[in-house]
């Protein structure tokens, strides 16, 4: 028996046209699943999706554009993933919003606001609405990507950090709440990974390396070194786990970096 197989499963995935989320797609549907490719613009969206459909078949990956920060978007995303696919078994909350690099003192309230919602609210939404379903279904897998960012503190991204130990907590408080009809939820703390979002942090030589000085590998992630424990999380590999964040930071945190 292969563990991680996803056959028959339908994957619902925010912020896949790239990065973390596109890895996870990709890895998913490596793994026999069918993927709904979803971020803001649909042309990037189609592209993913359509590399998938090259690559393992058509009707394997659909494309549905919808900014997280609209609840009538995520309304759509859902019933879109189901006209294509019929259901939806695993969830995962991939996209985020980090408008402001800087001191807590300086951030303006409507940065502030548009991280707590695109970072927690959204989630909230989008898990109120496929959650019923899972329920029915008698299980599922739900999957928030946070990040180590939501572990400790930091000078320059302290509203997202916020942002990201409330996804934490959002996963414990579904996983008691979901757990006695065999829905999982669990969270991913990713560490630095080279994506867009994270420019700021690795596209600078010096900054690159102040970040990774104290992690146990000395270097920067890849989005697919975060997508194999995503595979984990909803796939039979990981029945029994629920309630967890899995930290992929490189050894980062248990050697204090940054």
């Amino acid at each position: 028996m292969n563990l991680f197989d996803m056959s028959g499963e339908v994957a619902l995935i925010t912020g896949s046209s790239r990065g973390i989320g596109k890895a996870i797609a990709e890895a998913m549907a490596e793994q026999g699943a069918k993927v709904v490719i979803s971020s803001r613009k649909q042309d990037a969206c189609d592209a993913t999706a359509a590399a998938i459909n090259a690559k393992h078949g058509r009707g394997t990956a659909i494309a549905v554009a919808a900014n997280i920060s609209s609840k009538e978007d995520l309304q759509n995303l859902v019933a879109e993933t189901r006209r294509a696919f019929g259901k939806i078994t695993t969830l995962v909350c991939n996209a985020a919003s980090n408008p402001y690099y800087g001191p807590g003192l300086g951030i303006a309230d409507e940065q502030f606001r548009k991280i707590m919602d695109n970072n927690i609210l959204s989630n909230h939404w989008l898990i109120s609405m496929v959650a019923p379903e899972l329920i029915a279904q008698g299980g599922g897998a739900i999957t928030i990507i946070s990040s180590i960012g939501g572990l400790k503190g930091s000078p320059i991204i302290g509203a997202y950090c916020i942002s990201k130990a409330a996804d934490m907590q959002m996963a414990r408080n579904f996983a008691v709440e979901f757990g006695e009809s065999a829905v999982r939820v669990n969270c991913i703390a990713p560490g630095l990974i080279r994506t867009d979002m994270a420019r700021a942090l690795w596209e600078n030589p010096e900054t690159l390396k102040r970040s990774t000085a104290a992690a146990c590998l000395k270097r920067i992630g890849e989005p697919h070194e975060i997508a194999g424990a995503a595979v984990f999380l909803a796939s039979k590999a990981g029945a029994f786990t629920t309630g967890q964040t899995i930290v992929c930071d490189g050894g980062a945190t248990i050697s204090g970096g940054a």
